[in-house]
């Protein structure tokens, strides 16, 4: 696989994971502190579920090896 291909699956990738965390982004228990001109966001939730399916996807590949 060349450099170029390579790129393009990558960019294919991260505009796939872009356009799932939109959606699941912003669920309720995700930590969201504004203060004046600052916002600090922390995604508590969001993370704990990403983290449950990748472990998933990841045990369910290692079956299959």
């Amino acid at each position: 696989m060349g450099i170029s291909k390579l790129f393009i699956v990558l960019g294919i990738a991260f505009l796939a994971i872009g356009v799932l965390w939109s959606f699941i982004g912003k669920l309720p228990g995700d930590i969201v502190i504004k203060k004046g001109n600052t916002t600090f966001f922390f995604p508590i939730v969001t993370s704990i579920i990403v983290s449950i399916a990748l472990s998933l996807l990841f045990f369910i590949i290692g079956k299959f090896r």
